[in-house]
């Protein structure tokens, strides 16, 4: 085996102030570092490190290569107090490669630190301030194409702006896909400004997806995507990222190869200081017949050895979560059943000791181009599908034909009449019902079903029935059984957000209660006890 060569590190402002390396706690900030290295080696299998101490805390931080004679340096902290770091490794300096970070409280209302577990409530995700973060995810598998080779993110911004405006807080999305399989809608051929499969401009090697230089990557498609990374945590909105994905063409290098690990160490490496990173292996990481199970387990475990925040992980591929719960920090599925809600309160019962995530229900709304339709197209009834999960204690995801694969419509709400929209209020409006009502104070409770499903408060003071409706009314006979005090009760209008009047129940054996919107739209019962 070649041995390393020695290379030599300068540190490109070896001077940098206080003042200069500041940062709020979850800021992130990159500190670059000039290397002279032998031509002979490849700068991407180079690595280099920074040992960073303070607060009672060190880590050994692997920067990454950024071309040229460029090393980065990327950290972030969920701790006041100053940090001080120095480059370790074989390396010679020409100036000593060591300086301080002061972090100082943040100042930013909606930032909450890194997505994390809790010890208490373990079926529930939580930021590092204790707060809840009420996952309600967004796939957008080629957001990472919409501006490329632009100075500006005019149209990421637009989609993510109006992404946050309506509440979801989270993209599930790949580090890079190609193109699709299935057959193309032939509207997209007079509207080639929405199609972002195919292009060959875009790859994270050397080469092209077709002719690729698996020997190198390419750093400016990780700058490019930096950007995106770095406007998502600006808007508080998560990076669900699957590192690899099968179905979508792309031209992987052999795995296990040097190729297979040099890249994917460097998206670890590069992007773990994002407190807004989820990890996830590979899309249908099993579905395919190309990944084992013994290769998923052994990027699992290079992520985890490579990783120094601990960001959470998971693998999309229920199966493989189900025979590995240890492996991973929550459980993710793709369940497109007809009865989800019990499925999904399955899920919930056998693991009461993780979050679990459906990151596809099979409900894809209709856009003006037929993308992929799954088994759900209407809005309703893709809402309804979010909402069973969500009953049932699990989080779920969001999808829209027009921006959720190769199709990227990025202002669909700037269309003209007759253009079909995304129904983003409806989930502005469920995202601020379980705001009002924290969904981590609230458990599934299928004893009181009746015709519809049952969410209870950890107090047992709040009932929550969701109401589909074809509902004539619910019956509560369980309610009255259990509780002798007085009743009161009001409607959520899941469409429109509304709600109704709180009024006393007023008790009568065998009655029920019945929504003002019966046959027009679901909602959700909202009882509280006394």
């Amino acid at each position: 085996m070649k041995k390393p060569a020695i290379w030599i590190l300068t540190l490109l402002f070896p001077f940098l102030s206080i003042a200069q390396n500041s940062i709020e706690q979850w800021e992130v900030l990159d500190i670059p570092f000039e290397l002279v290295y032998d031509n002979s080696v490849n700068p991407f299998d180079l690595h280099v490190e920074a040992y960073v101490k303070g607060n009672g805390e060190s880590k050994l931080l692997p920067l990454f290569y950024n071309g040229g004679h460029q090393w980065v340096l990327r950290f972030s902290s969920a701790n006041t107090g100053t940090y001080t770091f120095e480059l370790v490794g074989n390396v010679k300096t020409k100036s000593k490669a060591t300086g301080n970070i002061e972090v100082v409280a943040n100042t930013k209302s909606d930032r909450h630190g890194g997505i994390v577990l809790n010890d208490i409530v373990k079926d529930r995700f939580f930021y590092e301030d204790g707060s809840h973060y009420f996952n309600l995810a967004f796939e957008c598998d080629w957001l990472f194409a919409l501006d490329y080779g632009q100075k500006e993110l005019t149209k990421t911004e637009k989609l993510l702006n109006t992404l946050k405006e309506n509440g979801l807080n989270q993209i599930v999305m790949n580090v890079y896909a190609h193109d699709v399989v299935w057959e193309k809608d032939p509207l997209l051929a007079s509207h080639p400004e929405h199609e972002y499969g195919g292009k060959q401009d875009v790859f994270p090697f050397l080469g092209t997806n077709e002719e690729p230089n698996f020997n190198s990557l390419n750093v400016n498609f990780f700058k490019h995507f930096d950007h995106v990374i770095a406007s998502m945590h600006e808007k508080e909105i998560a990076s669900h990222l699957m590192i690899y994905v099968w179905n979508k063409m792309v031209n992987w290098p052999d795995m296990n190869s040097e190729a297979d690990n040099r890249y994917f160490d460097y998206v670890i490496k590069r992007y773990q200081a994002y407190p807004n990173m989820i990890w996830d292996i590979s899309k249908e990481a099993l579905f395919y017949g190309r990944a084992t199970e013994e290769y998923i387990l052994e990027r699992i475990d290079r992520v985890r050895k490579l990783d120094k925040y601990d960001r959470l992980l998971s693998v999309h591929d229920f199966g493989f979560c189900s025979r590995n719960p240890e492996k991973v920090d929550f459980i993710s599925s793709q369940n497109w059943t007809g009865s989800l809600y019990h499925s999904a309160l399955g899920m919930n019962e056998k693991f009461s000791n993780k979050p679990v995530f459906n990151i596809e229900h099979g409900g894809y709304e209709e856009s003006p181009y037929v993308v992929f339709t799954g088994a759900y197209v209407n809005p309703e009834v893709c809402l309804r599908r979010n909402y069973a999960c969500i009953f049932a204690g699990i989080y779920s995801t969001y999808y829209w034909q027009g921006a959720s694969w190769n199709v990227i419509i990025h202002n669909p709400l700037e269309q003209p009449d007759g253009f079909i929209k995304p129904k983003f209020e409806y989930y502005k409006h469920l995202r601020g019902f379980f705001e009002k009502f924290d969904f981590k104070d609230f458990s599934p409770h299928p004893k009181a079903n009746s015709s519809g499903y049952c969410l209870k408060s950890r107090d047992s003071k709040t009932l929550l029935f969701y109401f589909p409706k074809e509902n004539w009314h619910i019956k509560l006979w369980s309610v009255l059984n259990e509780n002798q005090g007085e009743i009161s009760y009001q409607f959520f209008n899941t469409i429109s957000g509304e709600y109704t009047e709180s009024k006393i129940y007023e008790k009568k054996q065998g009655d029920g209660l019945k929504s003002p919107w019966y046959e027009e739209n679901d909602s959700i019962l909202i009882i509280n006890l006394k």
